[in-house]
């Protein structure tokens, strides 16, 4: 089994989602406590994927064609630390 942690940022995020965006991040902390980020790259309907740029070692998960879930994992740990889940935009703040 996975471990989740958040940043204090993501759980500041994660009070003001939409109801339906809960629901689905839910799902998506199941299948990543489960089966960490392999179990989310066999999930089509996330299409998880890489990131590059300044976010160059985390991953992106779609909650909804709007929300992604940014993180990172440490398979040493198993341990996945959820970074922020945002309104498609990747900007470092």
């Amino acid at each position: 089994m996975w471990e989740i942690q958040y940043h204090r940022q993501a759980i500041k995020r994660i009070k003001k989602l939409p109801p339906h965006i809960l629901e689905k991040l839910d799902i998506w902390v199941e299948i990543a406590t489960q089966d960490g980020p392999s179990g989310l790259k066999a999930f089509p309907g996330f299409n998880d994927e890489a990131l590059s740029g300044e976010w160059k070692g985390f991953r992106s998960s779609r909650l909804s064609r709007q929300y992604r879930v940014i993180y990172s994992f440490d398979k040493d740990v198993l341990r996945v630390l959820v970074v922020d889940i945002t309104a498609h935009d990747y900007k470092r703040s």
